[in-house]
């Protein structure tokens, strides 16, 4: 659906915001693109909507080049910026119709109907946009962006500063989006929502990206799973036997932790519990704890510092 070559993106003040990003994002799929504040996610994005030219590189929408189908791609495309940006003293209805208009929309008020209620704004129909909540003109930024029904809908941190009740209503929407076809690419601060919204996942940082995985693929490769034995009684050390394993022992002595690679044909578990109990040290009980995204995306940062 997005196909991008070879993109760079150097502005007037000669800071090179995006360096040679190769990217595709499948048709369906929600592609999270993750990365420090300054990495280049909005420039790539902005880019993508035609907000921002590019550098060198091409970029393609459904077939389409941005640049010389520019129309075209416009009209396949819905942005959820992270500003705020719209007006004050307009009503709500009115500004999700005009949105619509602006693409050539046939006018179709039972589509905006639906739009509203599923974002809890039908009530607010004709309120002005300058009396509602912050998390209310987040909702109908959204409608702006949905209103003449785009098959690629960016979503530029969309939930930041907004309440649980917003959060949970949006993320609902995106998986029927998605169900129904919709190409959705995310960026967010809260990786959380990445973990349980994302097919894949791209980590950007300096305007370079890191990676770009199936975010199963990725977790599976980068996090790192652990088995903690709590101790039935504190050691004084860990003895010889145990120096072939990656053994951690912690500050009360009380607590090992294992560190081993989940793709590896053995694990090693079996054997360390057998020599442990050689060694005479017994548990009282064990738990496993694999890395979160989070914790996967700061080590990719941190190794690319």
């Amino acid at each position: 659906m997005i196909e991008i070559r070879g993109l760079d993106k150097t502005y007037q003040s000669g800071f090179r915001a995006l360096q040679g990003i190769d990217l595709t994002v499948q048709h369906g799929e929600i592609f999270a693109l993750l990365g420090p504040n300054g990495a280049g996610k909005t420039t790539l994005i902005s880019i993508i909507c035609g907000i921002v030219n590019p550098g060198h590189g091409t970029v393609t929408v459904d077939g389409h080049d941005i640049v010389r189908d520019w129309r075209q791609t416009r009209t396949i495309i819905g942005l959820v910026p992270q500003e705020l940006k719209t007006d004050s003293f307009e009503t709500v209805w009115n500004t999700v119709r005009f949105s619509r208009g602006l693409f050539g929309k046939r006018r179709n008020d039972a589509y905006l109907e639906r739009l509203l209620k599923d974002l809890t704004l039908w009530d607010k129909r004709d309120a002005k946009i300058l009396m509602l909540s912050g998390g209310m003109k987040r909702r109908v930024m959204i409608a702006k962006a949905l209103a003449h029904e785009p098959t690629v809908l960016f979503l530029d941190e969309p939930t930041a500063g907004v309440d649980v009740e917003l959060r949970r209503d949006m993320w609902a929407m995106v998986r029927r989006l998605r169900a129904s076809g919709v190409t959705i690419v995310l960026t967010t601060h809260y990786i959380e929502e990445a973990e349980d919204m994302a097919d894949r996942v791209g980590v950007i940082n300096k305007g370079e990206l890191i990676v770009v995985e199936d975010k199963a693929t990725l977790m599976q490769k980068l996090g790192k799973k652990q088995l903690r034995l709590q101790l039935n009684a504190p050691i004084a050390g860990l003895p010889d036997i145990l120096s072939g394993y990656r053994l951690e022992l912690n500050g009360k002595r009380d607590e090992v932790t294992y560190t081993y690679d989940t793709q590896a044909e053995r694990t090693g578990i079996a054997a360390l519990l057998r020599d442990l109990a050689a060694a005479g040290i017994s548990f009282k009980d064990l738990s496993t704890h694999q890395d979160t995204l989070e914790q996967i995306f700061v080590e990719l940062v941190k190794e690319n510092a």
